[in-house]
Order: structure tokens, then sequence, then C-alpha cells
């Protein structure tokens, strides 16, 4: 088929041609800030390169033969591996769930919703100190609450295997109102003649939800994951406030692994481990955009 004769190119010669002056600027932008950087990345992966007036060197695969062959990144992988169920199940299935909620305006619904909006105000960083001051073994208020019923408890939390886990997991896991508001948007999209006809049918509320809601929401889920995943791969302020990575691996991630090969001046063996998280998410986008048909109609 010619050219000329493709739809799509006879809609590109319909569009004036101011509109490609328009969007000059952002093109520009995107590739200084956004496509250049990237391409270095991927360029400096594959060499030794320790900064400064040094140059690079070229070193091949080496830098992810070393990754792979790392005990701490295939535990960075593990725990993100985890985090990212987390983050898929409950994180974004209890704000879908909140979404639904509210969308039907039960009492008190005003009020929940301001609640729910509180934590995530709250910056990532000061939220970590909450958290580290309330589990703190000498002055932290959960230990003191549980020596009340026994004085001899002595934990501490975030420096314990499995509590340090779950405790990292918990500064993000129940504030998920993005997802939340996402998921609002698209139930107040839905047209309200299709859930007349389902009532008028005798479909129950839970028949609704399950037939109607959450298959013309699935975009805004999809979306929710890709923000909750990607979230969870570059997440670092959290975890260098409240545990450093440690007890050993048990909260390593592949940011607190990045920032230690960087500070040593490892800038090539950084830029691998970037490449990884720049796949992960990548996947992660078109993984998510196939289960959940993000590009196909929805009516």
């Amino acid at each position: 088929m010619k050219l000329t004769s493709n739809p799509l190119y006879k809609r590109l010669k319909r569009v004036n041609p101011w509109v490609y002056v328009f969007l000059l600027p952002t093109i520009i932008v995107f590739v200084m800030f956004y496509l250049w950087p990237i391409i270095e990345i991927l360029y400096t992966s594959f060499t030794q390169w320790r900064g400064g007036s040094r140059p690079p060197v070229f070193i091949g695969f080496d830098n992810f033969t070393r990754l792979f062959q790392s005990p701490s990144f295939r535990a960075a992988l593990v725990n993100l591996f985890w985090w990212t169920v987390i983050a898929i199940v409950l994180h974004v299935g209890f704000g879908t769930l909140a979404a639904l909620i509210l969308f039907r305006k039960p009492f008190g619904w005003r009020f929940t919703r301001s609640v729910f909006m509180i934590p995530n105000v709250i910056s990532v960083a000061a939220w970590a100190m909450i958290f580290r001051s309330m589990f703190d073994n000498d002055r932290g208020f959960i230990n003191d609450i549980v020596r009340i019923f026994n004085p001899s408890f002595n934990v501490n939390w975030l420096a314990s295997i499995p509590y340090s886990f779950w405790l990292v997991t918990f500064t993000w896991l129940l504030f998920a109102v993005v997802v939340t508001l996402i998921v609002q948007g698209d139930l107040m999209a839905i047209p309200s003649e299709l859930r007349e006809a389902a009532r008028t049918d005798g479909a129950s509320d839970l028949q609704i939800v399950w037939r109607i809601d959450l298959p013309l929401c699935r975009g805004a889920i999809g979306t929710g994951v890709i923000l909750s995943v990607t979230s969870r791969i570059s997440m670092y302020e959290s975890i260098v406030l409240t545990t450093g990575g440690g007890p050993g691996t048990s909260t390593l991630n592949l940011p607190i692994l990045m920032f230690n090969q960087v500070r040593d001046s490892h800038f090539g063996y950084a830029n691998a481990m970037s490449m990884i998280m720049i796949l992960i998410g990548f996947m992660t986008l078109l993984i998510v955009s196939k289960v959940f048909r993000t590009n196909e109609s929805y009516y």
C-alpha cells in the first residue's frame, strides 16, 4: 500500500502546521532532559567509568555480569518482586475498593475521603521519620504500649527480621488515594444508563460492580498498577530513613545499591543498575497494557 493512501498519512496532512511549532518546545525538553540522558546511561552502562576527567572505558557486558552474580543485587530483585506483588494485590486493591465504596457515597463518605487524603499530603521522608519514631525500641510509643502488659518486651522493630520488611511496606501500603482518585474518575464517567439497565434486568449491586464497574475501570486500575509498581522500583527515602536497606538484605533495593555505587564513584556499574530499573519499568508498562487492554475502546 502506498504511503499517500494510508489513512494516518491523510489525517496528518490535514493537521495545521502550527501544531508542530507548538509541540517543538516539548520535543526539545524531552530530548534534552529525558532521551539524551537515557542514551548516555545506556552507553556508559557498558563502560568502566569513575567520573571526573577520566573517560569511560568500554568493557562490554562486564557490569551486567557482575550485577547478576552479586548476592546483594539478587536480594534486591527478590525484595522488589515481593513489593510488586503486594503493591498489585493490596495497594491497588485497597485503593480500588475505597473508590468503589466512596463512589456510592455512604454515610460519612466526605469525612472518610478527607481522612484518607491526609497521609498523602505528608512527604515520604517525613512519613518515614514518623514510622521510625513510632517503632523506636526505647522511645517509640508502640513498645511503650506493649510494655504496659509485658514490661520485659524488647524488640527493635526496624533492625529485626522480618519486622523491618513489613514496616517499610506499611510506610506506603495503606496510602493509595491516587489509585482511588483515578478509579473514581472512571466510575463517574460510566453512563448511568448502564447501571439502570442492569438493575432493571435484576442484577445485584455486587454483579454491577463485577460486570460493569470493574471492566470499565480497567484502564484506571491498570494506571494505578503502573504508578504503584514504578514507585516500588524507585523507592528510596522510606528505606534509607528507616532501615538503610538492612538488617542484612531484608529491605535492600536497587536505588540503595545504585546510590552506594555512585558514592564510591563506580558510575558505569551504577548506570548498569539504572538500565535494569528502566527495563523493569518498560516491562511493567507493556505487561499492564496487555493484561488490562488499556489501548482498547471501553464501549
